[in-house]
């Protein structure tokens, strides 16, 4: 026994040294690398940089997955609230003061890459050829003139959006919108096998623009905070902000959650609210609030040990999921930055550039944080607050005629019979955006769908109705068109349907 905790102390020691040997190596590297910023960038570089050591530090601490399985519980009772019950106490008179006091805040630093599109995704049409940012701005106006407040809409944009999106903003400057911009980080990606920065100076352009990354959305709160806003905005009396993904078009302002946060029941107030929503098969993956030490904890796949990843998946054991609607109180943050007390697990997030070469990215998630707010609350919502567009498979169903659109919002048509969404799954020759809009003449009605699977060369023609499940498969060289006004219910199509003008 003695021999084996001499090893494991020699074994604990040369990590140690390891450790210590690749911080050096990595704070020289950086330090070239700043080196390199001009004058006007050194500032900025200097904070970016930063942020990143503290990120390497920890990830050089950790080892292995970093939730202890065996002190995972269900959170208590009181701690996950159903929506229902915050709806029911209504509104007060007084509800456009509780809405000057909020500022809606767009996580918009994402590329539309996985859909095709070059730019930042927030400018892809997705209905009536408005895009995901023109709804984001219909709807906070629509609050704005309805109520007559001033609620301001802020953008964190990364390094990838921020040139076009800030273009683009000018087009809104008549709209009774303020819109504020922030960057997120631009941290170096390091070599997977060296842990080294794979970036030689500070530039961002060209051949250069692989060897950079945003760090994910979990570093919202350093750059809200280096940005001045959160001073700024606490200065004019705002006191939440309502956090989202600019493409999930459920994330409406909730009147009702609003007024539970500044007018709690128990008179104390909540500093972190995390909307949930029930799971359905179909989000096996998302992260999960549990109980960890006597705190809310959202538990993500990635930190939990292989051996458990079946029981984390199962519907019955963890029902809900996190939405990333978030609303969290200024003062905290500000409070939690300068104490440099928040914090996120570390998200290690393999990739493999063009040429070949395996990287790495170190990331932290938004909602991570919440066990290092007091007062904490998740709640319950319902399935219609998170409507995200990550695929065509998603494009199709927010075009389509399930959904109306009302002042930048889309609601679920009341001639739908079930409250549900359908499942439907486009193959790859659907992925790219202009891909699927030139195989669809019109969005098909589907209103009664349950199931669609499209797989192959398939097109549509003008208003084709969907009902029940349609499965379309059209084999290799073959190809299938569905012939305008066609009506399928419960149909596959195989082999090959070609409609030719004559």
């Amino acid at each position: 026994d003695f021999s084996k905790a001499m090893s494991q102390a020699g074994t604990s020691q040369f990590q140690e040294v390891i450790r210590q040997e690749l911080e050096y190596s990595m704070k020289v590297e950086l330090d070239k690398i700043l080196a390199t910023a001009p004058s006007n960038e050194l500032e900025h570089a200097k904070k970016d940089l930063e942020g990143f050591k503290k990120l390497f530090h920890r990830f050089l601490q950790e080892k292995g997955p970093s939730v202890d399985w065996g002190k995972i519980q269900r959170p208590p009772e009181d701690s996950i609230q159903p929506y229902e019950k915050i709806k029911a106490r209504g509104l007060p008179d007084n509800i456009a003061s509780v809405l000057n006091k909020l500022v809606v805040v767009k996580l918009n630093g994402g590329l539309g890459t996985s859909m095709g599109c070059k730019g930042p995704k927030s400018l892809i049409g997705v209905r009536n050829e408005n895009t995901f940012l023109d709804l984001t701005v219909q709807q906070i106006e629509h609050l704005n003139k309805s109520y007559n407040t001033d609620v301001p809409l802020v953008l964190m944009n990364s390094f990838n959006t921020d040139d076009d999106t800030k273009k683009i903003l000018q087009k809104y400057s008549h709209s009774r919108v303020k819109i504020y911009t922030f960057n997120q980080s631009r941290y170096p990606r390091i070599n997977k096998e060296t842990l080294l920065p794979i970036a030689k100076d500070v530039s961002y352009s060209g051949e250069n623009t692989e060897c950079w990354y945003p760090p994910g959305h979990g570093d919202i709160y350093a750059s809200f905070y280096n940005s001045g806003l959160l001073d700024n905005l606490i200065a004019e009396g705002k006191e939440y902000i309502f956090v989202s993904n600019i493409d999930n078009l459920g994330a409406t302002v909730d009147l009702y959650i609003l007024n539970h946060l500044m007018n709690p029941p128990n008179g104390k107030r909540c500093e972190f609210v995390m909307e949930v929503t029930n799971k359905t098969r179909a989000d096996v993956k998302g992260g999960t609030l549990t109980q960890y030490e006597n705190k809310l904890r959202l538990v993500e796949i990635a930190q939990v040990p292989k051996a458990h990843v079946d029981e984390f998946k199962s519907v019955s054991k963890f029902k809900i999921f996190n939405t990333n609607n978030l609303w969290i109180a200024l003062s905290a943050i500000k409070r939690l930055q300068e104490k440099n007390a928040i914090d996120m697990e570390i998200i290690v997030n393999p990739k493999t550039l063009d040429g070949g070469l395996n990287v790495i990215q170190l990331e932290t998630a938004v909602g991570a944080a919440i066990k290092s707010f007091e007062n904490s609350l998740g709640i319950n919502v319902p399935r219609s607050r998170f409507l995200p567009v990550k695929t065509t498979s998603d494009l199709l169903l927010v075009m389509s005629n399930l959904y109306s659109l009302n002042a930048g919002s889309l609601t679920m048509s009341e001639k739908r019979e079930f409250p549900t969404v359908p499942l439907v799954k486009l193959g790859s020759s659907f992925t790219k955006v202009q891909d699927y809009l030139r195989r669809f003449e019109s969005i098909p009605d589907m209103l009664e769908l349950d199931h669609l699977t499209v797989s192959g060369d398939v097109t549509f023609g003008k208003n084709v109705s969907l009902k029940g499940t349609v499965i379309i498969i059209a084999n290799h060289g073959d190809r299938i068109d569905i012939p305008a006004g066609a009506l399928l219910e419960n149909k596959i199509v195989s082999g090959n349907l070609r409609i030719l003008d004559h």
